[in-house]
């Protein structure tokens, strides 16, 4: 392993970072280090998790398992998909409070994404994927030919999924917190760059091995012998004191716990790796290219996210003069926890 400890790397966005090894060099141990990733325990077969929640079935024969909240969907004025975030489910919501949604007359429902919960994994799940995937859960519904969509932390890539590959279908989006790419070309070189090294030094491998060798991620992920994503771990620094709280009491009680069991039931690989290799390896567009929509988008930043930087965040809502930047001083990056803010996002997209 003495290459890994002295070769140099392309760390982000092409700036060379010494002892380190390359884009390459990673990529060539990706082909000789391709550890075997155990078969998915596929819920609903022979050993497999059972199925206890409603799900649709897709083109391809995989199921989403979904579930609904707000008011019914025949008496809703709007329908809303929500694409949760990493770690998270189909649970997971914006906590807006149910007379919030009642008054307006919102429909919601999230869905365990490809892999996650009850949902079948997806062994070429991609970006346009993760966009198709909301389309088809949306016709199974019966939404109707518009909805909106809104996108929790690394769940927004389907949002941009679905600004690129299916636009005319999205009445409005809405992200919140939304994970970004570093390697996206928008980004500027040097910034991204130094944004990416103030990572922690577990989190800028998992990072750049998803990116350059995800054939060898699982791997990577599993061995304890080099540094790995303290994301996945819970222990990433959170410079804000309402998210540190939060991770503290989630870890206390055992939530935590089991949001990652519930999660990762059909294999982590399924869920967290893939998650992984689809938001940080190589996308097929660069949403600071994207032509304007035909819906309004809004996207809501914490300036003290210790996981999202608010410095990315703003350069990207600088490029796209059509985002509707919602910057939040003194939040974090957990906003669903933030008080009336679910309430503010459906007033923002409806009111």
């Amino acid at each position: 392993m003495e290459l890994l400890a002295k070769a140099p790397v392309l760390g982000c966005a092409g700036k060379r970072q010494p002892g380190l090894p390359t884009g390459s060099v990673v990529g060539a141990l990706g082909r000789l280090i391709r550890g075997a990733v155990p078969p998915p325990r596929v819920c609903g077969t022979p050993g497999g998790p059972p199925v206890t929640a409603p799900r649709v079935r897709l083109r391809d024969g995989r199921h989403l398992a979904y579930a609904e909240s707000g008011v019914r969907k025949e008496d809703a004025r709007f329908k809303v998909v929500i694409s949760h975030g990493f770690t998270g489910s189909r649970l997971d919501t914006i906590r807006a409070a149910p007379e919030v949604a009642q008054e307006l007359g919102v429909y919601m429902v999230g869905f365990d994404r490809a892999g996650y919960g009850q949902s079948d994994p997806n062994p070429n799940r991609s970006v346009k994927s993760a966009a198709l995937d909301v389309e088809e859960l949306a016709d199974a519904l019966g939404l109707g030919p518009k909805f909106y969509l809104i996108g929790i932390s690394l769940g927004s890539h389907a949002v941009w999924g679905a600004l690129k590959y299916i636009p005319d279908r999205i009445a409005g989006a809405a992200m919140m917190a939304p994970v970004v790419n570093y390697w996206w070309p928008g980004f500027p070189t040097d910034l991204a760059a130094d944004v990416y090294a103030k990572q922690e030094v577990g989190d800028q491998w998992a990072l750049r091995v998803s990116h350059h060798a995800p054939g060898i991620l699982h791997w990577w992920m599993e061995q304890s012998w080099l540094p790995t994503s303290t994301v996945v771990a819970g222990t990433t620094p959170l410079p804000n004191r309402r998210d540190a709280e939060i991770r503290s009491k989630l870890k206390a009680d055992g939530t935590f716990q089991q949001k990652m069991e519930q999660a990762t039931q059909q294999g982590i690989h399924e869920s967290y790796y893939r998650d992984m290799t689809v938001m940080f390896g190589k996308w097929e567009f660069d949403p600071m290219s994207l032509p304007e929509p035909p819906c309004p988008v809004h996207l809501w930043q914490g300036d003290e996210d210790g996981l999202v930087p608010v410095l990315l965040q703003r350069h990207l809502a600088s490029r796209l003069s059509w985002i509707n930047y919602h910057e939040l001083p003194g939040t974090g990056h957990f906003l669903s926890s933030v008080p009336e803010l679910g309430d503010t996002v459906l007033r923002t997209l409806f009111g």
